[in-house]
């Protein structure tokens, strides 16, 4: 068994849809970022491949190659998912945690779970998604940046698919 952890955030920016676990979240505001910023997917990713100790999505998805300017974060977390099971990993479980002032993102927890559940090819018992404030402190607390952690467990296997 093998434990990843991974962290990303973003600053908000007008005229950027906002991306979140794959979801289009409506809001006046969205992710800046080299893909669509999707925090949630990219701490996911992150975490999947430090549990395999292959580094993190910028060495294997640098902002300086242009076949990735705007891509959807959906494609990235795909080749890390291609990746894992190329080396025999099969991903057990998931935790995240998304940290915005705004929106709020309750509403669609069951979208982001359902669309997580479909990408990552896990059960719905497999992965959580929680989402907080940051209580008014830092860049987060000002509203100007959305960010998000998250936790995964892989088992080495022969066999994996």
């Amino acid at each position: 068994m093998r434990i990843g952890f991974g962290y990303d955030i973003h600053r908000l920016a007008e005229e950027r849809k906002l991306f979140m676990g794959g979801v289009d979240i409506p809001y006046v505001k969205g992710l800046l970022g080299y893909s669509d910023g999707d925090v949630l997917l990219h701490a996911i990713a992150d975490a999947i491949l430090g549990a395999m100790s292959l580094g993190d999505i910028g060495q294997h998805f640098p902002n300086t190659d242009p076949q990735y300017k705007d891509i959807p974060s959906k494609e990235l977390i795909k080749k890390v998912i291609a990746i894992m099971r190329e080396k025999k990993f099969v991903l057990k479980n998931v935790d995240t945690t998304i940290l915005a002032e705004e929106p709020k993102l309750y509403p669609f927890k069951d979208k982001i779970l359902n669309e997580l559940v479909s990408i990552l090819e896990i059960g719905h018992d497999s992965i959580n998604v929680k989402a907080t404030t940051n209580e008014g402190v830092g860049s987060i607390g000002r509203g100007d940046a959305i960010a998000a952690y998250a936790v995964v467990l892989l088992e080495e296997r022969g066999d994996a698919r």
